[in-house]
Formats: structure tokens, C-alpha cells, sequence
């Protein structure tokens, strides 16, 4: 039985166990921290013990991968789908998002049409740039936002349209992003199926998706989980033929195959000397960071009624309703997308911004009382989708025999998601199956 052993136990790297561990497999799968997920995790608030994520993540319909791994181990049912989203702008006004019973991309016509943020000039300008850049060739990738002003784009369309989605969706600003992943949201997240903008928000704590299920399916197929174990080197054993892993409390690990399944900026970090300068590996180094900033807020009562908004115009780009996670405390999450202009900004600086942007949106807030405050800022979150990065994402396949790698920086044809981090995983499996004569096709068909 080979071996293969997963270094990060990231939704990448559980994604890579998952498809390998049923095909006659022994998997190893390393983790660093005491806990599952990556990024996309959660930790024990020390001022009330609850478990709180880092940062809200959710899924789109469109994320059949994401959503497949969710069924295989059992927690999709722990995902709700909001058939409405909520838009509001600084005044106070919503407007509704909500598909109509029409084919795609008939189905979401109405709803632009009725966001009251964009005059009747905005949406046919729209239009028309949705047109032309579904009609570009999928690869053509310039910069996004001198693409849109060609295209006739008003300053306010750029804000409060192209920018409120794609911020969110590519956590960039548009005026750093390419065409390409913007067509690919767009395409993909609103265009091509009419499910496929729905967007999946977790019930529970993203600890729990990794939890009890996980960890229960993991065992039926004997993976061997190892947390709190940091990877600190690969080496090359030839004579072995295999990879001796080199552990930071001093103790070492053999494996014929290892999928290096750790954010990109340590994948250099864990090569052997001789492949850091490769071209193949070298390219990682020019990817760079985009940040995430979430403030997490607890009220003595309840000051909102919708399950999420998306604002307009505004600090913060989501609020997340978590209900009340305790007898009186009444837990909101914030999350500021590409949040580099907060920078150098202090926490309670940034706390005291979007306490007073919500005071002014919801008349509940002004009667309420803060109980506690947490901000967390994840500074390496994602990749950030400048044009032409693709020519920095290497595919999951290495030129050396037995080392995979596996992330959502990785060539996917997907940005920076929970749904890239999943193909990754998968598409690192393929890799392994074609190296021991057992081609398989992992990746699971779009919408």
C-alpha cells in the first residue's frame, strides 16, 4: 500500500486525504495547529469560551466541489442557502436580491433592475459590460478596471456594483484585480445557472464542520491524523525512494508521496534547497497577499432582524446575524474584504469605525449595549488576483517525483475560495493516481 502523507490539514489538504484515503491509500495527514481548516477555521474566544470563526466564510452555489467534499463527509446539511441576499446603503434602504423562476441569465434581470444604489443609466451600462465580458476569451486578462471605463462604466457602477461584488467574491479592490477571475465570478457565481448565485452560510462554527463527521469518516478510512506536528523540511530520499519529512520537535518521517497543502507563503520555506531557485517553485514568490479583517460583536439584545446584509457604500462589506449565542448576547460578525487600507490602524480605532457605521444603519444598535469586541485580521488570507497571475500559480504536479502541492494559489482556473482550495486537493489526488497507473477524474462538473 503506498504512502502518502499531507502536510496541512487546511480545507486543501483535507480535500487531498478525502479522495485518496478511499482508493487504497495509506494517508497521513499533518497539521501544525490543534485544530482542522486553515484558514477557514475558528478558535475558543478566551473572554467567553465560545467557539467563534476567524472570519465568516460561505459558499455560492457554484461551488460543486466544496460541495461534494461537504456531502462525502456529512456536514452539508449544515449549511444554509439564503435565497436572498440583503443590499443596503448608508441611508438605511434594502434592496432585495432574489432569482426569479426564469432560465439563466434571465433569472436575476428583475432583481438588478430593482437596486435602488444604481440609476436606470448604471444597470443598462451594466448590461452591456456583462455582455462584452462574457464574450471575452477566458484567459484574456488585463486590468480590470481600465477595462470597465472603456467599457463605459460610471465611477458609481464601478463602486457600488462591480466593486461590492468582486471585493467580496476576490477579497481585492478593482482597481488591482484582473479581467479574467472577475469574468470567472460573474460567469460562473450569476450567469451560467440560476442556482448558482445562492449563497451557503454555515449553522455552526466552522470547527464543527470539521468536527464529530470529519474526523468519524477519516477513521473509517484509517487516516492517520497528526495534529499539532509541524512540518519544518522536505528532503528527498533517493535511495529510498521517498520524502523524509523533518518535524520541528526534532523527529523525522518517511512517506513515498507528500502533498505540500500549506498557504504560499511557506511553501519555499519546506523545499530543499535545491528546488527553492527552480522556476517551477521559484514563481510562488511573486504571489502576493490580500487581507481580511473581521469584527466580531456582542450585544445585549438583538439589533437585527436580516440573517446577513451587504453593504453599499460602507466600511464593512457583510454583516453576519449570528442569533444569540448566549442568554443575552446577541453576536454579530463584520468582515472588511481587502482590508490593506486598515493597515497600521488600531484595532479599537477600527472597532470604533464600524460601531458608529452600524449605529447609523440600524436604529436597534443605538438603544444596545456593547458587552465585547474582537478584531481579527488574517494578513496572508488570500492571493491577491493581479492581472496575469496566473503565470505565478504552479499546477499540482511537480517535476519531482513523489511532491504534489496542493492550495488554492495552486492552478485551479479558480480564485481564492473555499471551492479553490477544494479542486486543489482534488486535482493533487488526480496527480498522485496518475503516478501509480490509477488515472481517476476527481473534480466534480460545474453546474
Amino acid at each position: 500500500m503506498d504512502r502518502v502523507t499531507v502536510v496541512g490539514g487546511g480545507l486543501a489538504g483535507l480535500a487531498a486525504a478525502v479522495a485518496l484515503a478511499p482508493r487504497g491509500f495509506a494517508v497521513t495527514l499533518m497539521e501544525s495547529r490543534q485544530r482542522l481548516g486553515g484558514r477557514a477555521s475558528s478558535f475558543v474566544d478566551a473572554a467567553s469560551g465560545q467557539v467563534i470563526d476567524a472570519c465568516q466564510h460561505v459558499s455560492m452555489g457554484c461551488c460543486t466541489n466544496f460541495h461534494h467534499l461537504c456531502d462525502l463527509v456529512g456536514v452539508r446539511r449544515l449549511l444554509a442557502p439564503q435565497h436572498t441576499l440583503f443590499f443596503q446603503t448608508p441611508d438605511g434602504r434594502i434592496s432585495r436580491f432574489k432569482a426569479d423562476p426564469w432560465p439563466a441569465p434571465l433569472h436575476l434581470g428583475r432583481a438588478l433592475a430593482a437596486a435602488h444604489y444604481l440609476t436606470a443609466g448604471d444597470k443598462l451600462g451594466i448590461g452591456y459590460a456583462l455582455a462584452r465580458m462574457l464574450a471575452e476569451p477566458p484567459d484574456t486578462d488585463p486590468p480590470l478596471r481600465e477595462w470597465l471605463k472603456r467599457h463605459h462604466q460610471s465611477d458609481r457602477a464601478i463602486d457600488r456594483f462591480w466593486g461590492v461584488v468582486l471585493t467580496s467574491a476576490l477579497n481585492e479592490t478593482v482597481d488591482r484585480v484582473g479581467l479574467k477571475y472577475a469574468r470567472k465570478v460573474f460567469r460562473d457565481g450569476f450567469v451560467k445557472h440560476r442556482d448558482a448565485f445562492t449563497v451557503h452560510v454555515p449553522t455552526v462554527p466552522l470547527a464543527e464542520l470539521y468536527g464529530v463527521e470529519l474526523r468519524g469518516w477519516m477513521g473509517r478510512y484509517s487516516v492517520t491524523l497528526q495534529e499539532n506536528v509541524g512540518v519544518v523540511k522536505a528532503s528527498c530520499e533517493q535511495e529510498r525512494s521517498g520524502w523524509e519529512l523533518h518535524l520541528r520537535d526534532g523527529t523525522t518521517q518517511t512517506t513515498k508521496h507528500v502533498i505540500l497543502a500549506v498557504p504560499f507563503d511557506r511553501v519555499l520555506a519546506l523545499l530543499p534547497e535545491n528546488l527553492v531557485a527552480d522556476p517551477f517553485f521559484a514563481r510562488i514568490g511573486h504571489l502576493t497577499p490580500s487581507p481580511i479583517t473581521s469584527v466580531h460583536l456582542w450585544y445585549d439584545r438583538k439589533v437585527l432582524d436580516l440573517p446577513h446584509v451587504v453593504l453599499v457604500d460602507c466600511l464593512g462589506q457583510w454583516v453576519f446575524n449570528r442569533g444569540e449565542v448566549a442568554p443575552g448576547e446577541h453576536y454579530l460578525q463584520v468582515v472588511v474584504s481587502a482590508a490593506r487600507p486598515l493597515k497600521g490602524v488600531g484595532r479599537d480605532e477600527i472597532t470604533r469605525q464600524i460601531v458608529n457605521e452600524l449605529t447609523k444603519l440600524y436604529p436597534a444598535v443605538r438603544a444596545a449595549k456593547v458587552l465585547r469586541t474582537k478584531v481579527v485580521t488574517e494578513h496572508t488570507a488570500t492571493f491577491s488576483a493581479v492581472p496575469g497571475v496566473d503565470a505565478f500559480r504552479p499546477p499540482q504536479a511537480t517535476p519531482v517525483p513523489g511532491l504534489y502541492l496542493a492550495g488554492d494559489y495552486t492552478a485551479t482556473g479558480w480564485p481564492a475560495t473555499m471551492e479553490g482550495a477544494v479542486r486543489s486537493g482534488y486535482l493533487a489526488a488526480e496527480a498522485v493516481l496518475r503516478a501509480v497507473g490509477r488515472p481517476a477524474r476527481l473534480v466534480q462538473p460545474d453546474l
